[in-house]
């Protein structure tokens, strides 16, 4: 055979000393590199052609014993090295389903050719494991697109050694219309204006190289605009540095109604407007007192009620009724008080007793399970995904399988049981057989914080009680030094008034999906946790700085940004806030089943009331997970039948007792109907174009229906249906 008449002249000159090859430091990350362990080959979930290895390499022993022991060994030829399977398989010497996947003329060959004659070492874990990864150069700033730099990866082992590893290294752009990646030559080029992020992976090591292409149109000179706080100086510091020049301020009418619903999802009403519009107060006083009366109102509390809800996932599904409202209102009076966040998430993670009783308890009955109890966690209060980690190590991320069964172990003594009223559940710690155990092996996993942080409470060994685990955690979740509890929630609140987080998605922080503006983030964070964890204190900073309150307008130098709040972005209402802008803008509650007829939907306990409507139409979150996602703002073609043709704008509009109906009947002139009929939707007077239009129109025809036409007119405008 061809592989054999190839190993007889090679043998002799591999066969001469070479340096020592072990499995971990050498082998590993050829067969990485390679793909052999990817999703696609043999680090598929049931492996391939009967043959499996860990997914990218994350468990070295596993496959290493696979490597040795499959086949019987047959795969290793100690005597002919050369005639080993491992090499006349992936040089294609024999049919090979994975094709060619290096010559025998490379290193690879040689380095694995070596291996198998020095006897297949595995190596030594505290020395030839990497400890760290370094990478040249850190930080990339192109002048313009078209620009290429080559990369360095040098990984440094327990005993100081290093090795430049950039040909065995995988690295991608997590923008690669920005940032294009040749990863057979190490260099990366910049392909259009913005910014990017390299990711880097190595053996289990991570590192990210930030890439910025900048504008190189000639003429940018540095505008500066006034700074209302530390986020305007932050923001344009970054701006600068990147040739962008800020929006100025939005006009007054328009704030008001950004952030009438961004801090209460209602929209101003229209004698609101009007007083605000009037009002000669200096442009920032004048706004920060709004912002503060906005704030003081039963609506806000409403507002953030509904959110927490649905991250914590207050569904009669889960909970029943009667426990859907109990959380709920244990929710909103902890807002209402404005409890400090830490605080009441250090109630949430120890409750227990019963669900009626101890409300904050049914935290638990949604997940049920100490896994699934642990990832809902971590997403909601620490922003990151650990479910990726339960059959293998992240594999965007430092996390292990190991720390995902050692932190769901926080977990495993909570139970759940019936009590005794008609849907009431006891939450208890069990107190023996609830130890959490490794797949894989059966051993026993014992608690351990995912990060080590300042502070921590000290862990004793793992038989330690229920109660004692989950107070550990909860204690160092919310400890001020915990490094991803305080960023997580200001990353959160921050996205919910900016359209985007700092870090986006909010619940993915991780290397490979840095922050925008990581200065920013870390001093929202600092912020946050100087005021003790003090919600509205972080909302009312991050409202009053001029980035919130930038106009959505462009300019020259902006219009091509979408990350780094150089401009307002347009924001689609959600779901909620939308039904209760038709409601308000026509003077028309919708009949919600099973609630008081003026209740409002950001009020209402869970989704199931107004199930399959309008709501759910219109991307209300389900509240079947945690996550963000389930919430939908954007705009479908169903959405806009609806609008148009359906019931809920079209029955508001022609209320008998809306707004349209008590106007025409007040005997009000057309000017001031046309004029209320703005300021009751869009929350602004009509511009004098806008103002002859709709006189025109409603002098042209019978009076009711002409001012019911321009009200569904205005309810179907884009200037309605987003906040700008």
């Amino acid at each position: 055979m061809k592989y054999l008449a190839v190993s007889s002249v090679l043998v002799a000159g591999l066969l001469a000393a070479e340096p020592r090859v072990t499995y971990l430091k050498d082998v590993a990350p050829i067969l990485n590199k390679a793909g052999c362990t990817s999703g696609p080959c043999h680090g598929a979930a049931k492996g391939k052609n009967g043959f499996k290895l860990s997914l990218r390499g994350y468990d070295p022993q596993f496959d290493y014993e696979a490597l040795l022991y499959d086949l019987s060994g047959r795969r290793f030829n100690r005597a002919e090295p050369g005639k080993s399977l491992m090499l006349a398989k992936p040089t294609q010497e024999i049919p090979h389903g994975g094709g060619l996947r290096f010559e025998t003329s490379t290193t690879y060959y040689k380095t694995i050719f070596n291996w198998i004659a020095q006897g297949v070492p595995f190596g030594d874990p505290a020395k030839d494991k990497v400890a760290t990864l370094a990478v040249e150069p850190t930080d990339i700033a192109m002048a313009k697109p078209g620009e290429k730099l080559a990369l360095k990866v040098t990984a440094t082992y327990p005993d100081g050694t290093t090795r430049e590893v950039t040909r065995e290294a995988t690295i991608e752009s997590n923008t690669p219309d920005v940032a294009r990646v040749d990863a057979a030559n190490a260099t990366v080029a910049g392909e259009r204006m913005g910014e990017a992020t390299l990711l880097l992976r190595y053996e289990g090591k991570y590192a990210t190289i930030p890439v910025a292409v900048l504008n190189p149109k000639p003429g940018f000179v540095w505008k500066p605009l006034a700074q209302h706080n530390y986020i305007d100086q932050l923001i344009d510091a970054k701006l600068q540095k990147m040739k962008v020049q800020p929006s100025g301020l939005v006009d007054d009418a328009a704030f008001l109604r950004r952030v009438s619903l961004d801090l209460t999802g209602q929209l101003p009403a229209p004698e609101e407007v009007r007083a605000f519009l009037v009002d000669v107060t200096p442009n920032k006083l004048k706004r920060s007192k709004m912002i503060d009366k906005l704030m003081a109102k039963p609506a806000f509390v409403d507002q953030w009620t509904m959110k927490w809800s649905d991250l914590l996932q207050s569904s009669r599904k889960f909970l029943g009724e009667k426990g859907t409202y109990g959380f709920r209102e244990w929710i909103r009076e902890s807002l209402a008080a404005n409890k400090p966040y830490d605080a009441w998430v250090r109630e949430l993670i120890t409750s227990s007793g019963s669900s009626y009783e101890s409300p904050e308890a049914n935290y638990y009955r949604t997940t049920r399970d100490a896994k699934a109890t642990m990832e809902k966690t971590t997403q909601v209060f620490m922003g990151t995904r650990m479910v990726c980690a339960q059959c293998h190590d992240h594999p965007f991320e430092k996390w292990t399988q190991n720390q995902y069964f050692e932190m769901s172990a926080f977990f495993s003594g909570v139970g759940v049981r019936p009590g005794y009223e008609v849907g009431e559940e006891i939450i208890y710690n069990q107190r023996a057989d609830f130890e959490m155990k490794h797949p894989k092996d059966g051993r026993v996993m014992a608690p351990k914080y995912l990060v080590a942080s300042a502070g921590a409470p000290p862990l004793p060994a793992y038989d330690f009680d229920a109660r004692k685990r989950r107070e550990a955690f909860a204690n160092w979740l919310t400890s001020r030094e915990n490094p991803m509890f305080a960023k997580s929630a200001a990353n959160r609140v921050w996205s919910y008034f900016l359209g985007r987080g700092i870090i986006d998605p909010v619940d993915d922080i991780r290397a490979s999906n840095p922050p925008v503006n990581a200065a920013l983030l870390d001093a929202l964070t600092k912020d946050f946790v100087a005021h003790n964890f003090d919600l509205r204190y972080l909302m009312r900073t991050i409202v009053n700085s001029r980035a919130y309150q930038a106009s959505i307008t462009t300019n020259e130098w902006n219009a091509t940004d979408v990350t780094n709040f150089s401009h307002a972005m347009p924001r689609r209402l959600g779901a909620e806030s939308l039904m209760d802008a038709v409601a308000q803008a026509t003077g028309a509650r919708p009949n919600f089943p099973e609630v008081p007829d003026d209740t409002a939907a950001t009020q209402l306990p869970d989704p199931h009331v107004g199930k399959e409507g309008f709501l759910d139409l219109f991307g209300r979150p389900t509240r079947e997970t945690a996550c963000e996602c389930e919430r939908r703002t954007e705009l479908s073609l169903p959405q806009a039948l609806n609008l148009v043709n359906g019931a809920t704008i079209s029955d508001a509009v022609a209320d008998p007792k809306g707004r349209v109906a008590r106007l025409v009947l007040s005997g009000r002139p057309d000017a001031a109907v046309v004029e209320e009929l703005y300021l009751a939707s869009l929350s602004r007077l009509p511009s004098k174009a806008e103002a002859e239009s709709g006189l025109a129109y409603l002098a042209g025809g019978p009076r009711a229906g002409r001012a019911q036409d321009l009200l569904w007119a205005l309810l179907n405008s884009k200037a309605f249906l987003y906040s700008w």
